[in-house]
């Protein structure tokens, strides 16, 4: 396929972009300490300029410190100090034809006090921005004027620092959006109330900013087209908005949600590809003269280059695609689509790390977001025979990394199929796209000559002697965790039983019947909610039962609250604080506040989580180490975590081999 949408230039004012394909901002935590650009930063933005991104837009960057500060080390451009070090960054990124933008952003309530120096967060009124968040306090005329100057002086320093265009954020709960949106302003003066009023903030920075650059310089608008939440503006309210917005804007970035809607805003994993285009394609038809970028879980290239063709939009931005495969444009654009290592929305190492957590980003399916695949010039000195047991995830990331420095790799599975427990997830249908990542390993692994698969095959200390192994990796993953609770190894994943674990819920997904159905589950973790959702979703009358007082508790930040969103609106009855202390093949015995019940059903989940599972690792360790082996445990089998967190370990195999004095840099 040509995509001759995706790779059709664009020219916006002094501005033309080589393709279609955006990077949108995304926060990073990889700025320094106090709000400068690092080189480690740089080369995570060339990464992906150098795979060929038309548009970066660098993440959202503070016009006024402390007040307007969001996020652990976000970047800054509240002072010439900081243009030195933003040149740099744009020098580098043009010189593989790459356009930047840079967001130019206040919190305003986002902001968290203990970030701001102790200071009170300000917004248009005295509403916080997000359930249980800070109380901000209303912003003087004054202040907000003075606020509006802040804005175009970090615009003409982002023109000095060579930027080619930049936007202005006016979605997602931030200051901006704070006056545009009925959730949170309640003013009764000139920036309250009508439309017109609460969009005069925003219409303000923009006729200003346009002053400070001039008439050919692009400015770019985000907004939360449509806010998703009861109260919040409509799509239909935005379209009215930026009928005065819209006259100093060259690019409408429509986006979608705020704060207690962040499920929409950075998409849930069963969102389909290009989910909201729709909003961008009512913005587009009403302001036609006008270039608009759509954003929404976009992976599959057939997708953005439909909604090109059909006129819903200019531009395909593409955030954590991005994250997961720097060279996903340099790949379409060649014909190598099918080498792409396509983001699944699990939200974890972007998101999870960098709201929830104030870690810098990592990504679940890309374990090096800022040295890309460095580790394929590493040089084997000597010849190597590398053996990874277990053909799930995290053995897959070792036996590939293995073979790609050169090592003679066999991978070993027990199955007839790899992929693991990731392969196994992915049946639930609200979890599809877990898929994708098993199918670009093993795609992977079918194109290195040096890698040799075995399948339907028991690991035995016979059989890998024959393969005169260097080193062992042991990836055996884990099994369902199954304490001795009464009744329970008696009923669970037995022969026409009604109790069973998550690999039971997966070997017979196509048997259940929903409509009328009750269903029980044990465990408020990620498998016990992935349950609930599945049932839930299609009609079950459904329980769940956790121990702790909170269902979740180690989710992501915008998987918890999409979970917690689901059960309200599905009214799943939720038993927090609750033991299980009996099984029965028809009801669970469990106690709340000191007092026994029965909760029967038709279908019944014990969901405890996982345990590690190490057949025999054992049997190797006692083998091979006298003999000089190296054995190592990665993944589930070392101990039950996430994706994530198997797969860094897989690609640190390169680690064990320079320890050895087999590899180096």
């Amino acid at each position: 396929m040509s995509y001759q949408h995706l790779f059709k230039p664009l020219t916006i004012k002094g501005m033309t972009l080589k393709n279609r394909i955006v990077m949108p901002p995304m926060g990073t935590n990889y700025g320094g300490e106090f709000g400068d650009f690092t080189d480690e930063h740089i080369k995570y933005y060339e990464l992906r300029a150098k795979g060929g991104t038309g548009l970066i837009i660098i993440e959202n960057a503070c016009v006024d410190f402390p007040l307007g500060s969001n996020g652990t080390t976000q970047i800054r451009i509240d002072h010439d100090r900081y243009i030195p070090a933003l040149y740099k960054l744009t020098e580098t990124l043009h010189r593989y034809g790459t356009c930047v933008s840079i967001q130019i952003n206040h919190s305003g309530a986002s902001a968290v006090p203990g970030r701001i120096e102790g200071l009170q967060p300000v917004s248009s009124s005295n509403i916080p921005s997000k359930t249980g968040g800070a109380i901000p306090r209303p912003l003087t005329k004054e202040e907000i004027l003075e606020i509006v100057e802040k804005y175009a002086q970090a615009a003409r320093r982002a023109q000095i620092a060579g930027f080619d265009a930049v936007e202005i954020h006016g979605g997602h709960s931030y200051l901006l959006c704070q006056f545009l949106s009925p959730l949170y302003n309640n003013r009764t003066d000139e920036f309250g109330g009508s439309v017109e009023n609460r969009a005069r903030f925003a219409r303000l920075v923009l006729e200003r900013v346009r002053q400070e650059v001039g008439p050919f310089f692009p400015i770019m608008f985000r907004l939360s087209a449509d806010e998703l939440i009861e109260g919040g503006n409509t799509l239909e309210d935005s379209l009215e908005i930026l009928d005065y917005l819209a006259q100093e804007v060259d690019i409408i970035n429509v986006s979608a949600a705020v704060n207690d809607s962040i499920q929409y805003q950075i998409d849930a994993m069963h969102l389909e590809d290009g989910w909201r285009s729709y909003m961008a394609a009512a913005v587009k038809e009403k302001f036609a003269d006008k270039i608009v970028m759509t954003t929404g879980n976009i992976r599959d290239p057939k997708v953005a280059e439909q909604i090109l063709e059909e006129g819903r939009a200019d531009l395909i931005g593409m955030g954590r695609g991005l994250i997961a495969d720097p060279e996903w444009v340099n790949k379409v654009q060649s014909g190598k689509e099918s080498t792409l290592r396509k983001c699944i929305s699990c939200n974890i190492g972007c998101a999870g790390h960098r709201i929830a957590l104030n870690r810098p980003i990592r990504c679940t399916i890309n374990p090096e977001t800022i040295k890309g695949e460095e580790h394929q010039c590493y040089e084997l000195t000597k010849s190597t025979n590398v053996v990874v047991i277990g053909g799930g995830t995290a053995g897959l990331e070792a036996a590939c990394t293995a073979a790609e420095v050169g090592c003679t790799t066999f991978l070993i599975e027990k199955s007839n199929v790899l992929g693991g427990l990731a392969r196994e997830i992915s049946k639930l249908p609200e979890k599809a796209r877990i898929a994708d990542f098993p199918d670009y390993l093993v795609q992977r692994a079918q194109n290195l000559k040096n890698l040799i698969v075995f399948t339907n095959t028991e690991a035995t200390v016979e059989f890998v002697e024959n393969l005169k192994p260097d080193v062992i990796v042991n990836a055996t993953g884990s099994s369902p965790l199954l304490p001795p609770i009464p009744g329970l190894h008696d009923h669970v994943d037995q022969e026409g039983g009604k109790v069973k674990s998550i690999f039971g819920l997966l070997s017979n997904i196509d048997s259940f019947e929903f409509e009328g159905k009750k269903v029980a589950v044990i465990g408020g973790g990620a498998v016990g909610l992935d349950t609930v959702e599945f049932f839930a979703e299609r009609g079950a009358e459904v329980s769940i039962v956790e121990r702790l007082p909170m269902l979740g508790r180690d989710l992501d930040h915008i998987t918890r609250i999409q979970m917690l969103d689901m059960t309200k609106r599905k009214d799943v009855n939720v038993m927090t604080n609750t033991s299980l202390l009996e099984i029965t093949g028809d009801y669970f015995v469990i106690e709340k506040d000191g007092e026994q019940m029965n909760l029967e059903f038709d279908y019944g989940f014990v969901c405890l989580g996982m345990r590690p599972q190490t057949p025999v690792l054992e049997a190797m360790q006692q083998h091979f180490m006298p003999l000089g082996v190296q054995v190592i445990n990665i993944g589930d089998s070392k101990r039950t975590r996430k994706i994530i967190d198997g797969v860094a370990e897989g690609r640190n195999i390169t680690e064990t081999l320079m320890s050895l004095g087999v590899l180096s840099k």
